[in-house]
């Protein structure tokens, strides 16, 4: 399963470091700006760092020039074979049952996922209420940095939950569709990149990408925590985006 990797760094994957979050609240803004809402939160994990490329060489058989960066041009679809992939080499429950592009999410499995958006908020403010958790300078690479590419994961200042790169580096899937009132195939990335100006790497910065588009400046990071069968998980609500696709 593992695909050789160029540089001198290459350690094989062994555990995916996640942090144990607490539950708590979040107020998002929804797809259109028509409103605010606060979400309650079940605890939750979230890995440390977005997934590298070494990472999903070892998980998927991609090819990897490095250990260190994080995965990019990764569509929605390869970051959700991942998670599953992941599961399976520690022995726990796929999240997701894949049938082509239909996707369904095992709400009450154990494995890896991507986060619901407003998981992802709320891991990437870890309590604060401003546009970042730091200056933009410290704790995320973008536009200002100058750099070509995705950099090495870590390199940042992590925010007060442990979590490096949420801001900047790459944008990051997350589960939920990102308006299903205009396309039921676009899902949701967070956070900004390394080629992205100042007003897309805050913490409340979104955009919607096809579900098998590959851009050079989104990756992904894992997520676990079985939770509940309900009408409302972690706010994305399967009815409530059918609601909204059937009304416009």
């Amino acid at each position: 399963m593992r695909a050789p990797v160029a540089d001198e760094e290459r350690t094989p994957v062994t555990d995916i470091e996640t942090v144990a979050l607490p539950g708590g609240a979040v107020l998002l803004q929804d797809a259109r700006g028509l409103g605010r809402r606060t979400v309650d939160l079940e605890p939750f994990e979230i890995a440390a760092t977005p997934v590298t490329e070494a990472q999903l060489a070892d998980l998927i058989g991609l090819p990897a020039t490095s250990s260190t960066r994080p995965a990019a041009a990764v569509s929605w679809l390869r970051a959700i074979r991942a998670c599953n992939a992941a599961s399976e080499w520690e022995g726990l429950d796929p999240a997701y049952r894949v049938d082509g592009e239909e996707v369904a999410w095992d709400v009450d499995a154990d494995g890896y996922r991507l986060p619901t958006e407003a998981e992802w908020e709320y891991a990437c403010r870890a309590g604060s209420t401003g546009p970042r958790y730091g200056a933009l300078a410290d704790v995320a690479w973008s536009r200002g940095d100058g750099v070509l590419g995705p950099q090495p994961v870590g390199r940042k200042r992590p925010n007060a939950f442990g979590l490096a790169d949420v801001l900047g580096n790459v944008w990051e899937w997350c589960w939920d569709p990102f308006d299903p009132a205009l396309d039921d195939r676009a899902r949701v990335l967070r956070g900004g990149g390394f080629a992205d100006e100042p007003a897309n790497v805050r913490s409340s910065a979104r955009r919607g990408l096809p579900m098998r588009l590959q851009l050079d400046d989104v990756g992904f990071r894992f997520a676990r925590g079985a939770l509940d069968e309900a009408e409302a998980v972690q706010g994305w609500s399967a009815a409530a985006d059918r609601e909204r696709a059937a009304t416009g």
